[in-house]
């Protein structure tokens, strides 16, 4: 007899969860609005491969994501992840700050028991909801061993994403969320790991170690467009800013006009990163002050994401291990 996995579902809301008054309505839609037994009940044949253990932590639209959830949610899944009946776990969210979500978590989570993310870019009402097939891939995932010590992973479209590589690149497709450039670690329906998983840095800096007191820190991303003023880091800085991540042009290249600024910033204390607006490639080392920091190939949201963690973890000096 086959055993079926017992797969945690933790619902947070999102367009996966969303609902408008009209099925061919796929943006003026409330999200969060579809409770999680609603969800289930879209999706026949779901009980057949696991046995799913459902609960909502939020109803959230995911651009009201923030640090504070992120930590309540790790806290949730590493709980669950520590029960000794619980084979996997599965998190509905909305795409907007999925990526966010995902590599907070898998940079902090420690277990080798796969904790999947799933979304949908059509809200459960809509005509060709892409939700219901989604969720039962991250189930399928979540359940699969082939799948176990990769991180926290997204599984989208039948195709399943390191929580490092993956981002949201469309703002209305279906298949807008995936790893461009490097592109999926598998297929979701049957589980297939197609390629090794960059994955080094799971778990590297640890719930236990990230000082809840001090969480969440002044972490703010600026972007910086042809003539953009740094007098928006002055003014963060003075109002107690602890780290910046700039969105630079090109190969994260920092304009002169602002290498003052970023000199004053890290003398008052405040960690900075050299990032990238653009979508693919990374950053390595350039020019500019002793102390600035390289995002490597992180994107200036999940640079973020890994500077909060480092300095709530008073582990600064990890953030280039991570970045590289």
């Amino acid at each position: 007899m086959n055993h079926k996995p017992s797969i945690a579902l933790i619902a947070t809301g999102g367009t996966i969860a969303g609902a408008a008054t009209s099925a061919s309505d796929t943006t003026g839609y409330a999200a969060g609005a579809i409770k999680v037994a609603a969800l289930l009940e879209a999706v026949p044949g779901l009980e057949a491969i696991a046995d799913i253990r459902p609960e909502t932590l939020f109803a959230l639209d995911s651009k009201d994501m923030t640090p504070a959830h992120w930590l309540t949610l790790a806290q949730r899944v590493q709980s669950l992840a520590e029960q000794r009946d619980i084979d996997g776990i599965v998190i509905t969210h909305g795409t907007d700050t999925l990526e966010e979500t995902a590599f907070f978590l898998h940079l902090t989570l420690g277990t080798d028991k796969p904790v999947v993310l799933t979304a949908a870019m059509r809200p459960a009402t809509a005509l060709s909801a892409d939700g219901p097939m989604n969720l039962f891939a991250a189930v399928s995932v979540a359940g699969s061993a082939e799948f176990r010590g990769l991180g926290t992973l997204v599984a989208v479209n039948d195709r399943v994403f390191a929580a490092r590589e993956v981002s949201k690149w469309h703002t209305r497709a279906v298949e807008g969320v995936g790893s461009p450039e490097t592109g999926a670690l598998g297929w979701a329906n049957p589980p297939r790991l197609r390629r090794p998983s960059h994955e080094f840095d799971r778990g590297v800096l640890p719930l236990a170690a990230v000082d809840a007191a001090r969480w969440p820190l002044a972490v703010e991303v600026f972007y910086l467009t042809a003539g953009a003023s740094p007098m928006l880091l002055d003014a963060a800085v003075d109002a107690g800013l602890r780290g910046a991540v700039l969105a630079c042009a090109g190969h994260g290249s920092l304009p002169d006009s602002w290498l003052p600024a970023v000199e004053r910033a890290i003398a008052n204390g405040c960690a900075v990163v050299r990032a990238s607006r653009v979508a693919q490639g990374s950053v390595g080392a350039g020019h500019g002050p002793a102390g600035l920091l390289n995002a490597g190939t992180l994107s200036p949201s999940k640079a973020r994401v890994a500077l909060m963690l480092c300095l709530a973890s008073s582990a600064a000096e990890r953030f280039g291990e991570i970045a590289s």
